[in-house]
């Protein structure tokens, strides 16, 4: 006989294990799953205790063939997926494709982490599949198959063809909705914050500012100018004084290390990223990267889908070795830090943590790609943080009086930085605070009152999406990503300045599926179902129980929808009327996305544009000369050429002769391409409706860049072009390159 088999899931992993495995085994990848529900039909039987049906998945029948011929030439076949409910699903499915083709003893290994420690002690203590994990997965995959197949057609009787319906997207899609639908319903109050900024003396440093937190011992509230010059009158040429100062010694502790939800989160707010590039760059990071010289192929991090915050005693260990060789003893807590998971976290693999802590950003920098040394700094940066001592921190409190009212400031002083030496925390409202006495006097440097009015609850961005899902118990951690993907794919929810709004598409289909679908859309019941597939995996509840009493609802719930749910096909209310004949417009929805027409149709054939205000309501765009801007003529036809907008953002041209004539090209910026010189770039979009602008030679040139570019040449580095760029509310041109700071202002 042969070696024996390892099969893993990505050719990634195989090179990595077999580093350190050398030519004792052969090992192969399945490149993901091999086997799954048909792609064209339910696949469930669902008279028959809901019998999934299993297909190889296609293009996927050369990797079985040859995992089944490696199979029959090996005495033991390890399966080696990820070590999670998916892992054992592609497990489960690769043995029952081999158990045919022959007589080798099948084994279920995982490891948390890809090194030769964790791999080896894998192979020494292999299981059996474990059915449980399986009947999981399976249950969720037949879950969802039955909601997405059986809603979606609805949909596209009642809304549009080719949309559709998810079980967990469609609870995330109505938290964006009604978030919006709260923005649009909000009433701004008026408020006037008054700071004072205090001196304890002549040349005594620093000033420090106050708020205004009283006014004859009540709470401060200044809802009007008028007030608000009242209070401003009281106080000219008044004194102020320190009523009360306290001073507490407080320890601050380091977060725990971070799990799968927590670090797509600070991805996104501190790099920028989504949460699928966070969970693309950290499985690179998991399988391994060539950091060449004596380390080559290295896998770096631990499993990185997980919503356990516990680590092993041999990455504690190895910690603590390494804070008290490079910060001295005072750095290392008195005890071991332990770490508890929130409720209800399956708690099946370690946190998210360096593969080998003495493997320091810094150190291999020069073998990662920009993003790969950013997020393994942060990962490494994180668990060092959680396993140090604390920060201990003096804090102060000031009450200053001045003419019957209270002003209060706070101030923060580090007599040891600890875990801050790695985890730096910025407090905005602490700030440096000069030497003070109670009863002393102060004088006032500066008075500030501002108007403001309140504002509407904020549009979710990735990471609070993602900590709202995770609060609520929608989907798993190894689901945010795809869920948020979707929800954008679907074109349910646009992404502008980072935040989710929804579209009137997905607003739409979300109302209908909350009228008639009360469970399914709720948000207890979504989480509850999340438990009970939890039960599953431990054995504790049967999953075609689960399936029987999630139909039990959901049957009689889709019977009565397909009679009551009302259909928004022809076109519904927009709230305005036709611009040409009078005659109410309605909102449809095309293959180009949703558009106004004249509810007089044929007679009137008025369509136009439309947006949206930030109370929700309809406003008619009128005919833009782009749109009828004539380009020149067309090369095949002749006739004008004309500058119009496709549905996914980008402008392009077109002839006004379609559909006799269907010449179109992409619009032109008319800047030469700086890397080949010979092309223009042109706009065009991304699948997810992104605008951005490449070479027109493409594939030939590759250049590609997010802003809009200008003719204009950088006066710092002499890059060839600058870019136009929207920041906090200031529009500038910039320099494209990373390394050139280069702004100038255009709202100056």
């Amino acid at each position: 006989m042969g070696k024996d088999l390892i099969i893993v899931e990505s050719p990634a992993k195989v090179k990595t294990i077999k580093k350190f495995l050398g030519n004792k085994y052969n090992v192969q990848a399945s490149i993901g799953h091999v086997r799954d529900l048909p792609a064209k039909s339910l696949g469930v039987d669902e008279k028959n205790n809901y019998a999934p049906e299993y297909n190889i998945i296609e293009g996927k029948e050369k990797v079985v063939a040859d995992l089944q011929s490696a199979a029959a030439k090996a005495d033991t076949v390890y399966l080696a997926p990820d070590p999670d409910r998916e892992g054992e699903a592609i497990a489960w499915h690769i043995s029952e494709l081999l158990k045919d083709s022959t007589q080798a003893s099948i084994k279920r290994i995982q490891f948390n982490e890809i090194t030769a420690r964790a791999v080896r002690d894998a192979l020494d203590h292999p299981r059996t599949l474990d059915r449980n994990l399986f009947d999981a997965q399976q249950a969720r995959r037949v879950l969802d198959r039955l909601v997405g197949y059986k809603i979606s057609p609805l949909l596209w009787v009642k809304v549009k063809r080719g949309i559709s319906a998810g079980r967990v997207q469609s609870v995330a899609l109505r938290l964006i909705v009604e978030r919006e639908k709260a923005r649009q319903g909000f009433v701004p109050e008026e408020y006037w914050p008054f700071h004072a900024v205090l001196s304890a003396g002549e040349g005594v440093k620093p000033e420090f500012r106050t708020e205004l937190v009283k006014i004859d011992g009540k709470k401060a509230v200044i809802n009007n100018e008028k007030k608000a010059e009242a209070v401003e009158k009281r106080l000219l040429g008044q004194t102020f004084t320190v009523r009360s100062l306290e001073v507490k010694l407080k320890e601050k502790t380091p977060p725990p290390p971070f799990i799968t939800s927590s670090l797509q989160q600070n991805a996104n707010q501190r790099l920028g990223y989504t949460s699928r590039r966070t969970m693309n760059i950290a499985q690179r990071l998991y399988e391994g990267v060539d950091l060449g010289g004596d380390l080559g192929l290295t896998a770096l991090i631990t499993y990185m889908r997980t919503d356990s915050v516990r680590i092993s005693e041999e990455a504690r260990s190895q910690a603590k070795a390494f804070i008290l060789k490079t910060w001295g003893e005072s750095y290392y807590p008195a005890k071991a830090r332990l770490y508890k998971s929130k409720s209800g976290a399956q708690d099946a693999h370690e946190a998210i943590r360096p593969a080998d802590a003495n493997i320091t950003p810094d150190s291999i920098k020069g073998g990662l790609t920009a993003e790969q040394y950013s997020l393994y700094r942060m990962i490494w940066n994180r668990f060092m943080a959680s396993q140090m001592a604390g920060a201990k921190v003096e804090d102060t409190t000031v009450l200053a009086a001045a003419a019957g009212t209270d002003w209060k400031a706070k101030g923060e002083r580090v007599l040891f930085p600890g875990f801050l030496v790695l985890a730096p925390q910025k407090d905005e409202e602490n700030e440096d605070l000069p030497p003070l006495q109670p009863n002393q006097t102060l004088k006032l440097i500066k008075l500030e009152k501002e108007q403001k009015f309140t504002l509407p609850p904020a549009r979710y961005n990735e990471a609070s999406l993602i900590k709202e899902l995770e609060e609520k118990g929608i989907g798993r951690p190894s689901t945010y990503a795809s869920i948020i993907s979707t929800l954008q794919e679907r074109d349910y929810v646009k992404l502008a300045d980072k935040n989710f709004s929804p579209t009137d598409l997905g607003a739409v289909v979300s109302d209908l599926l909350s009228e008639h679908f009360h469970e399914l859309m709720d948000v207890g019941f979504t989480a509850h179902m999340e438990s009970l597939l939890d039960k599953v995996a431990e054995g504790e509840e049967n999953w075609v129980e689960l399936l029987n009493t999630f139909s039990a609802g959901f049957t009689p719930a889709l019977a009565e929808a397909a009679k009551a749910m009302k259909t928004v096909k022809g076109g519904m209310p927009a709230g305005v009327d036709c611009p040409d004949c009078g005659k109410p417009m309605q909102i449809k929805f095309g293959k180009a996305g949703p558009f106004l027409a004249c509810s007089g149709y044929p007679d009137c054939r008025c369509t136009r544009n439309f947006s949206r205000n930030e109370q929700g309501n309809v406003q008619i765009e009128e005919k833009q000369a782009v749109e009828a801007q004539v380009c020149g003529q067309c090369p095949q036809c002749g006739k004008d050429l004309h500058l119009k907008k496709a549905r996914t953002g980008s402008r392009f041209i077109a002839c006004s002769g379609y559909p006799g004539c269907k010449y179109a090209a992409p619009f032109s910026t008319g800047v030469i391409c700086p890397k080949c010189g010979e092309g223009r770039i042109v706009e065009k979009s991304s699948r997810r409706g992104k605008v951005f602008y490449s070479c027109e030679l493409y594939p030939k040139c590759d250049y590609a860049l997010w802003y809009h570019p200008v003719a204009e040449k950088c006066p710092d580095c002499g890059s060839p072009i600058l870019v136009k760029k929207f920041l906090r509310g200031k529009n500038f041109l910039a320099c494209p390159n990373k390394e050139c700071k280069y702004k100038k202002s255009l709202d100056d």
